[in-house]
């Protein structure tokens, strides 16, 4: 194997003291594989920012790839074995890159290193004040919303997250200081290749059911992310959480808690209607407020998490407070698209990436407590027929405050077509009605659009979810569209 590819993996990491070293780019040749997704482009960004040498490819081209084009990066917009460049020193994938994948097979028979996003971040971290945010459900807006009180607070961090904030400058930022704030994302137990000094546990849940043999396995996968927090670190956990004893049991670094509970470490208050304020205190004692950016309770925690953090890190509550009334929210998080006209009124249309119950029932109520519609209208497609059918009854049961419930077909990735058929968007559909609720099964998105735009009234809301493709749907219905 050569030499280079050897030093950039091998546990060269692994200092005197026992622990891990900095790792060098300077010069180092990377090819990334599914460049054009948010995090692997944001990764390149911050590889190419240390002194790495860096090209890429993709399936297709997207505003993504040609972005980085202009970025000066070489991205090839097809996928085959002449796609890995002639001199590689390491090839990074993403967790979903098979290893049967053209590239991944040009770069075996080469004998260059191929290795995942998660270890690549993870051994950027080494060396820095890494920050790393988990958690089932809110990572990317915590993570987004630290970066950018960092940022406000003159502490210029680097950030990157799975999904596009523009204040943030998209999916990532390069900064002069040793601070990184990362997502750290559970899937594929990629969470376990980081080295933070700093972690947050925003919640624990049942997810990648694909994965995981049961809610026990994912709580000791959480477990083990939570050690990697070294002795003189810190982790910030949610008080409420169930099987919070279970992740933090034996740690050695410090614990502390965060929630609406009184007996939290961290007490967050939040009156989340349409002029709403969330109060943080210490103990009984009030130490930062600010207006929601943003409405729901679950937006108030994660802004509260990323507060907590910041202060951590040496951010100053005034400048807290005055960074997150600010915050405008990511791409796809109840991004509001703006208003449709019908019938001599209008009617709001929303997109959201929300795609676990538990994101629904939350996502759902605050639209429903902030915009108050006439109706609540949820055009959702659910993402992986595996997670469908192991958690059809709690999706059946997480639309309650929607008054229309369209699903299209289920978004298909990662899946076996022995799943594939296992699960259809209908057996929700019909959950979803012996609850009582409302719901249609429509395809393609040029029937829902066309469905849409015949029911639409006055003051109506629309909200599309899922992490596939089905914004289409809420880009369709925005004026001008066509």
């Amino acid at each position: 194997m050569p030499e280079t590819a050897t030093t950039l993996t091998s546990p060269q990491y692994i200092a005197d003291n026992g622990g891990p070293s900095a790792l060098d780019l300077r010069g180092r040749r990377l090819h990334f594989v599914g460049i054009g997704g948010c995090g692997m482009s944001g990764l390149a960004h911050l590889a190419r920012n240390v002194g790495a040498k860096c090209t890429g490819s993709d399936h297709a081209a997207s505003e993504v790839t040609e972005s980085l084009v202009r970025d000066g990066f070489g991205v090839a917009t097809e996928q085959s074995a002449d796609t890995l460049p002639e001199h590689c020193d390491l090839l990074v994938i993403s967790a979903a890159i098979k290893p049967d994948h053209p590239e991944v097979a040009e770069a075996r028979r080469r004998d260059v290193k191929v290795v995942k996003y998660a270890q690549l971040l993870g051994q950027m971290m080494i060396g820095k004040t890494g920050v790393a945010v988990a958690g089932t459900h809110g990572k990317s807006t915590a993570a987004s919303l630290l970066g950018h009180v960092l940022i406000q607070a003159g502490l210029d961090p680097s950030v990157i997250v799975g999904a596009t904030c523009a204040q943030i400058g998209g999916g990532a930022r390069c900064g002069a200081s040793d601070l990184l704030v990362a997502e750290a994302c559970e899937f594929d137990r990629s969470f376990h290749h980081f080295y933070p000094t700093h972690a947050l546990i925003l919640n624990v849940e049942e997810d990648h059911l694909d994965m995981y043999d049961s809610i026990d396995d994912i709580v000791e996968a959480f477990a083990v992310f939570a050690r990697k927090t070294p002795g003189d670190g810190t982790l910030l956990i949610n008080h409420e959480m169930p099987h919070r004893l279970a992740v933090t049991a034996d740690l050695t670094c410090q614990v502390e808690t965060i929630g609406f509970a009184p007996q939290a470490d961290w007490r967050v208050e939040a009156a989340c209607g349409l002029a709403s304020t969330v109060t943080l205190r210490r103990d009984s004692n009030i130490v930062a407020q600010w207006s929601a950016p943003l409405p729901g309770e679950h937006m108030a925690y994660n802004a509260a998490a990323a507060a907590v953090t910041a202060h951590r890190l040496g951010a100053d509550w005034r400048d807290i407070e005055q960074a997150i009334a600010g915050f405008r929210g990511l791409d796809r998080r109840m991004q509001l698209l703006g208003k449709r006209p019908v019938n001599g009124g209008t009617a709001t249309i929303v997109d959201d990436y929300g795609h676990h119950p538990t994101e629904i029932d939350t996502t759902l109520r605050a639209l429903r407590r902030h915009y108050q519609p006439r109706r609540l209208i949820c055009v959702f497609q659910p993402h992986q027929h595996s997670r469908t059918r192991f958690l059809l009854d709690q999706f059946a049961a997480s639309f309650v405050e929607a008054d229309i419930i369209v699903v299209p077909h289920i978004y298909f990735v990662r899946d076996s077509e022995k799943e594939r058929h296992a699960v259809r968007a209908g057996d929700l559909v019909d959950k979803v009605r012996h609850r009582g609720g409302r719901a249609m099964h429509l395809y393609p998105f040029d029937a829902i659009v066309e469905q849409l735009e015949l029911m639409l009234q006055p003051d109506d809301l629309v909200v599309t979810m899922g992490a596939g493709d089905v914004w289409r749907v809420a880009r369709a219905l925005m004026p001008g569209s066509a």
